[in-house]
């Protein structure tokens, strides 16, 4: 045979153990061993189907194991020495491990969760991206109010690049009032807040009215029918959050059915 058909090459591993405290897995060398070409073959597509040390390493970094276990002990004032009287672990391990230069067995783990009251899948399952997204001027789009032949107001999104929001942020700026515009009042689900930013506004919802200028806010309920106009010779402008949360039921005190409230409904018309 040819000495080819006699050399493969053999990965083998050193487990170190730090008593019950983790382990470290490394790769330290090659040993030789003399089979032919089919059992060379054999070990290189054994090679491929096994999971490959960095790549499981790289897993491991991804689940940030070490800072969830830190912000935890944080978030309880919790020094290192503390964390290892409930945990039976030493502190120094535990610097190793918040740090990421050693991983924790499932045992280990264990103990840690217990102290913050979580379960092991805390510290596995995927983390939320945290929302920045930032909206310049020049990419913004005006638009018109709609529903109106001529619009009392323009309003630019300044939340559109953000999915899945739970609020809408809008600079708007009101028109001066003209005969042909109208006021179109509007309702929808949830609260919404307006700042003044400058000009003054009036603004009407249901059966209130009221002019507001810089600097004034107003918070209320969206799901009343409600409309602003320009109360000025000047644009006014305005920040205005709308909120995605539907009006909670209201309650209203049983109503005493009269011999008037009865001939009402007889005669078909709505309590």
């Amino acid at each position: 045979m040819f000495m080819n058909d006699l050399v493969v090459r053999e990965f083998f591993l050193t487990w170190t153990t730090f008593s019950d405290e983790g382990h470290l897995i490394s790769l330290m060398g090659f040993r030789e061993a003399g089979m032919g070409d089919s059992a060379a073959v054999k070990s290189e597509e054994t090679q491929k189907t096994q999971v490959d040390p960095a790549t499981a390493e790289r897993f491991i970094a991804e689940k940030r194991i070490g800072e969830r276990i830190k912000r935890l002990r944080l978030k309880k004032s919790m020094g290192l020495v503390e964390l290892g009287k409930h945990t039976g672990l030493s502190a120094s391990f535990l610097s190793q491990l918040e740090t990421g230069r050693v991983v924790p067995t499932l045992r280990n783990l264990s103990r840690i969760a217990m102290v913050f009251s979580k379960d092991l899948s805390y510290f596995f399952e995927t983390e939320p991206n945290a929302v920045f997204r930032i909206h310049r001027s020049k990419e913004r789009v005006r638009l018109p109010q709609t529903g109106v032949a001529i619009p009392t107001y323009y309003f630019e999104s300044l939340g559109y690049m953000v999915p899945d929001r739970h609020m809408d942020p809008y600079f708007a700026e009101f028109i001066p009032l003209t005969n042909e515009m109208e006021r179109k009042a509007h309702m929808h689900a949830g609260f919404e807040f307006l700042y003044m930013l400058d000009g003054e506004l009036d603004i009407h919802h249901g059966d209130q009215a009221c002019t507001l200028e810089a600097g004034d806010a107003v918070y209320f309920d969206a799901s009343t029918p409600h409309s602003y106009q320009c109360a000025g010779k000047k644009p006014a402008n305005a920040i205005i959050v709308t909120m995605h949360q539907a009006p909670q039921a209201q309650a209203f005190p049983a109503r005493t059915v009269t011999q008037a409230t009865r001939a009402e409904s007889l005669s078909g018309k709505t309590l």
